[in-house]
């Protein structure tokens, strides 16, 4: 059997003359909102030394794999993009909104449905003795509240979620792009931890021989037991450094296995702040260039074009709204169920004019443009709060080869302080008081300057966070991106 004839010729033209979508949706015209920020970056002594400004790519177009070049992080980072969960979530939160999407879009088109039954039904004859059998049964096809979107209201649902969805796609853009500064970040905290553990292994190792020589000094006569309980004071807090230290290291490896989903291969991990491979110098460009293409100021735009789409939706709800329900079969004994005159077929169009809701409709109007009000506000302090992030990391990234410069020199002065204060304290012209405040400032000295260079290093990978990085063609694409979420 075939479903054509059941349906009719009066039926068949029902359904044709029926659009499928209805006129242009009552959304207002989306402008997007003007940058809430500054034309320029700031200037000053603070951005005296900047990336190139203009250079051939952008920030968003250089891949991070072309970004670090240290071979090892470029590993871990892979192993990250592969395996961490946050990750995997936003990755399905874009399955998610995706399939919402979809069931929206839907609703645009019919439902059909093919329905069928059969009854087998035994009964006393009234005629005479004996039972009656009855068989009987029904088919049909038919359309279930099929409404035709004259004003766009449905259009504009799909609209909202089809923002939504896109918004989805942006937000993981963001947590894959802040994965791998993690990852960097945290790659050279390990190293920088590593370089203070190896400066407290050497300094207590000095300062036992300090105290070894201060000890025979005692012996000798030539100092006292102060300068021994002196000595032994920065023993002690070299050792207490120490320990703190190695457990650092073992917290910095914990939190690289948190990025990573996975543990960390130990061939990966880095020796040194001097080991890691400089990354590649990156643009920095105009405002409107680099904040329109964030992944979070692009998410909080999409947001905004869901929200206007929503008040399309909310003004359609003031006209009518058509729903077409019908349905074609045949029901009758099983004899007889395809025979001619066994068909039958219903249409029943309905209508709904909104006359008096209370003020139902207008408040959600008036709802949804709030809404959309308060998406331009958060749209707009996306843009003012990505300005504050790039030019806070422009601010330290101009001064930071004057601080380093500046830290070099004064652990180089206070190495030369605590040589010439050794030197008289063993001529038995100074105390030793002179020696161990020459020590304690040179140990502090270098433990900043490590310090500095970690925050050198992480400022680089933060101006590419800030600055919207991206993947390029080169670079390893991210998983959900490349095959689907799964």
């Amino acid at each position: 059997m075939t479903i054509k004839p059941l349906l009719g010729v009066s039926m068949a033209a029902a359904i044709a003359a029926v659009p499928l979508a209805g006129c242009q949706t009552l959304a207002p015209d989306y402008v997007r909102p003007a940058m809430a920020s500054a034309a320029a970056w700031p200037t000053g002594p603070s951005y005296a030394r900047l990336p190139g400004r203009t250079p051939p790519a952008a920030a968003a177009d250089i891949g991070w794999a072309d970004f670090f070049t240290d071979a090892r992080l470029r590993k871990l980072i892979a192993i990250a993009l592969e395996n961490n969960r946050d990750l995997r979530v936003a990755a399905l939160d874009i399955a998610k909104a995706r399939a919402t999407f979809q069931a929206q879009n839907a609703q645009l088109l019919p439902t059909i449905n093919l329905s069928g039954s059969a009854t087998l039904e035994r009964q006393p004859s009234t005629t005479g003795p004996g039972n009656v059998v009855t068989r009987s049964g029904s088919i049909g096809v038919g359309i279930s509240s099929f409404e035709i979107d004259f004003f766009g209201r449905l259009q504009s649902l799909s609209q909202q979620e089809l923002e939504n969805y896109l918004a989805s796609e942006e937000a993981h853009r963001t947590s894959y792009l802040t994965l791998v500064s993690e990852v960097a970040n945290a790659y050279t905290t390990l190293a920088s931890d590593k370089d203070h553990l190896s400066l407290s292994q050497s300094t207590l190792k000095s300062q036992q021989d300090s105290l070894e020589l201060t000890q025979r000094s005692v012996n000798a006569g030539t100092s006292t037991d102060l300068a021994v309980a002196q000595q032994r004071s920065s023993v002690e807090t070299a050792r207490g450094d120490i320990a703190s230290y190695t457990a650092q290291i073992a917290q910095d490896i914990n939190a690289l296995t948190l990025y990573l989903g996975t543990s960390v291969p130990p061939d990966l991990l880095p020796n040194s702040l001097a080991s890691i491979g400089e990354p590649r110098r990156i643009p920095v460009g105009l405002p409107s260039d680099v904040l329109l293409r964030r992944p979070d100021i692009l998410e909080a735009e999409h947001t905004l074009k869901g929200a206007n789409a929503n008040i399309g939706a909310a003004r359609a709800a003031f006209f009518p709204s058509i729903t077409l329900t019908s349905n074609a079969g045949t029901s009758q004994a099983l004899a007889r169920l395809f025979k001619a005159g066994s068909g039958a077929w219903v249409f029943s169009p309905n209508l709904n004019l909104p006359i008096f809701d209370g003020g139902q409709n207008l408040a959600n109007l008036r709802s949804s443009e709030a809404d959309r009000d308060i998406d331009i506000a958060q749209y707009e302090k996306a843009i003012q709060s990505g300005f504050k992030e790039v030019a806070d990391a422009l601010a330290v990234h101009g001064t930071m080869a004057a601080r380093m410069s500046a830290q070099t020199a004064l652990v180089a002065a206070y190495q030369r302080d605590y040589d010439l204060s050794m030197t008289r304290f063993r001529d038995g012209i100074d105390s030793y008081l002179s020696v161990l405040q020459s020590q304690q400032s040179l140990y502090t000295a270098q433990q900043n300057l490590i310090t500095l260079k970690a925050s050198r290093m992480t400022n680089i990978a933060t101006l590419y966070k800030v600055l919207g990085g991206g993947w390029a063609p080169s670079a390893p694409r991210p998983v959900a991106m490349a095959s689907g979420a799964r």
